[in-house]
């Protein structure tokens, strides 16, 4: 099954609450992913769903089972973290072997067990090797191989790909979507990498100050954000914000473009974009600059595509305009998003 309930948990660390009452519930076999900046407590919400922190109240709940009080060990839950966790003394097939000789499973019974998962990862010619002998991909690899071997109800990682370089981190994480699908085990995910996030999540959480502000899928989250602080964190460069008539108008920067490529049907809203910095990035290029707005310069953003041709120079203004359709609408003095109507 692989279900996780997490009813009103908190936890506080003296006066500090680092989780402020959650309530989340997973669905079977999907890939959630917690997102956040530093300190905002997803780690920690992470680390009470494994058993190693005690919350403050509220209760867990796994597979319809209250798992508040047990140990890790009782709650089929396997956990992957930033740092690998392997033993430096043993081979990697000691490592990966660990968990089922703990449970005192039979000889034979084991090393087909590491043999499945060192192939499921393709790391078969690594096991008689020493963690220290290894590539920082493939020690998490092994980590992870490690961690399936239990064949868990729910896997938990925390932030396992950051110690990877750009490029192998990239590869790593499409290798890791992969296998979970193929193996649909419920997987919850911490990380402050929005890319990441993105493209690895069915449904992302955003946390913020112990508290989360928003569940929806990838394109809910980016698209409809529930208020400025997601509006604002999801998305690089960020979602522009302008006041305007009492309201926070918002628009993305690839939605702020040249006023004549605009397809004006359902109508849209023309700003004066004074260009005062460009970076030109290949397949696209982004535009800084400020627009008027009540004698008061905003700045925003703009993003254009490669294959739009627009002659820019720093220093001059031209009118940029966003569709309607693109235009979400936040309270000023909440930062709430006040629906897909905008009303």
């Amino acid at each position: 099954m692989g279900c996780v309930e997490i009813r009103a948990v908190t936890k506080s660390f003296g006066e500090t609450r680092a989780v402020d009452g959650v309530d989340l519930t997973t669905n079977e076999g999907e890939f959630l992913v917690l997102l956040g900046p530093s300190g905002c407590g997803k780690t920690t919400l992470l680390r009470m769903i494994a058993g190693v922190e005690e919350p403050t109240s509220g209760d867990l709940v796994i597979d319809g089972r209250v798992v508040t009080n047990l140990p890790p060990r009782l709650r089929d839950i396997a956990m992957v973290f930033q740092s690998y966790a392997l033993y430096p003394h043993m081979t990697v097939y000691k490592n990966i072997a660990f968990p089922l000789r703990a449970r005192g499973m039979a000889r034979e019974a084991v090393r087909k067990k590491v043999e499945w998962a060192a192939a499921m990862f393709q790391i078969g010619r690594l096991l008689d090797r020493k963690p220290r002998q290894l590539s920082g991909g493939e020690r998490q690899r092994v980590a992870l191989a490690r961690a399936m071997v239990r064949e868990p109800s729910v896997f938990l990682l925390d932030e396992p790909l950051s110690n990877l370089d750009a490029l192998l981190r990239a590869s790593a994480r499409e290798e890791l979507r992969q296998l979970q699908r193929k193996m649909g085990v419920t997987t919850i995910y911490v990380t402050h990498d929005q890319v990441e996030a993105m493209g690895l999540g069915d449904r992302i959480v955003v946390m913020d100050r112990g508290r989360v502000r928003q569940i929806g899928t990838p394109l809910e989250i980016y698209q409809w954000p529930a208020d400025i602080f997601v509006a604002t964190f999801v998305g690089s460069p960020p979602m522009n914000l302008l006041e305007r008539e009492g309201t926070l108008l918002g628009f993305r920067p690839e939605t702020f473009v040249p006023a004549d490529t605009v397809e004006s049907s359902g109508g849209c809203v023309t700003f004066p974009f004074e260009v005062t910095y460009q970076e030109l990035l290949g397949a696209e290029r982004l535009l800084y600059g400020n627009v008027a707005e009540k004698s008061q310069a905003r700045h925003v953003v703009s993003r254009l595509p490669g294959s739009l041709t627009f002659s820019i120079e720093v220093g001059k203004t031209y009118p940029f305009a966003v569709a309607n359709r693109d235009l979400r609408h936040f309270d000023t003095s909440t930062g709430l998003s006040k629906g897909r109507e905008g009303a």
